[in-house]
């Protein structure tokens, strides 16, 4: 049987979630209408079941996001929202804290958010154990350490192949809430790392004034896709549940097709959806909102990925003005 390589998109509402589909997607995430980690974009549970109910028309899947660090008062309410997900018929869960795994939960599928710290293979193996039958591996790795991982457990592997980057690790950052009682882990980050700052050395004299040191440029893996799936990755992740409909559709298109060319004729993996898909537009990653691209850490540093001159979208290059 032939192993199923998934392209999983962000969906930011309903209307996303189905122009992520219509793209090309095999499976999209989406948050609930509490504790996922972005707290601008949640979504009622009908909206999620009408999400579901044509996901599944193509065998695509829905995952959704329950994934930000509890407080001991909002155990019963999560548990509750857990069984009506199950109920409509989602997918998976994407969770973050443990607590959940204690819960007197119904059979549904339980993946391992990247906040989990999912970096080394002695704890991909461990959430493995404990019934994760997914971990959303760590960004910061690279092919060889990825391929650690997979030697080590044979659990479903998920890398992020495109869309922001967080400045810490795995988005365990703590400076949100440091600077203004907004934390990141509760799905509120104020993304300080994009806010300019001065590089000033112990005498007091400014080296670098009024820069955005801590933005990273965006992550594009599209040409790396073979080499992530003889790595051990099953699942492509799209970021940017915050992002428009121009963005996840793009994006998830232009995946596809790079992903198509080297499943076609291929015998060994295969689309995880089916039906197929027309497109009217060119895709190209530069169209919709990018700070530059980087390929990270995936093949070792090589490169600055430092995006200092803006935090903002810089567009697609089209010539020099002389």
């Amino acid at each position: 049987m032939k192993k199923k390589i998934e392209i999983l998109s962000p969906a930011k509402n309903l209307v996303q979630g189905i122009g992520a589909i219509n793209a090309g997607a095999d499976a999209v995430y989406i948050g609930a209408p509490q504790f996922g980690a972005r707290s601008n974009a949640t979504n009622s549970l009908e909206d999620i079941e009408e999400l579901v109910k044509y996901a599944h028309l193509f065998k695509a899947q829905v995952f959704v996001v329950v994934n930000t660090i509890l407080y001991d008062e909002e155990l019963a309410d999560c548990k509750k929202l857990i069984h009506q997900l199950y109920d409509i018929g989602v997918d998976a869960l994407i969770v973050q804290d443990m607590a959940i795994m204690e819960m007197d939960l119904p059979p549904i599928v339980i993946h391992a958010s990247t906040q989990a710290n999912n970096r080394d293979p002695k704890h991909v193996k461990f959430l493995k154990d404990a019934g994760m039958k997914r971990v959303v591996l760590a960004r910061e790795l690279n092919l060889d350490q990825i391929k650690d991982i997979r030697n080590a457990t044979d659990v479903e592997l998920e890398f992020f192949v495109s869309g922001a980057l967080c400045v810490s690790f795995s988005g365990n950052c703590y400076m949100s809430i440091a600077n203004g009682e907004r934390s990141a882990n509760r799905g509120s980050c104020a993304q300080n790392c994009r806010l300019p700052y001065n590089l000033i050395d112990g005498t007091g004299k400014t080296l670098i004034a009024n820069s955005h040191l801590l933005s990273i440029k965006d992550l594009d893996l599209s040409d790396q896709l073979p080499n992530l799936i003889e790595a051990g990755i099953t699942s492509f992740k799209i970021e940017g549940r915050l992002k428009d409909m121009v963005y996840v559709k793009n994006n998830t298109s232009f995946l596809r097709k790079k992903l198509d060319a080297f499943l076609e004729n291929n015998d060994t993996y295969q689309k995880a959806s089916s039906g197929r898909t027309h497109y009217n537009f060119e895709a190209e990653m530069d169209r919709s909102f990018n700070r530059g691209y980087t390929d990270y850490f995936v093949n070792k540093r090589t490169e600055k990925i430092g995006s200092w001159d803006s935090p903002k979208s810089q567009g697609q290059l089209i010539g020099k003005l002389i």
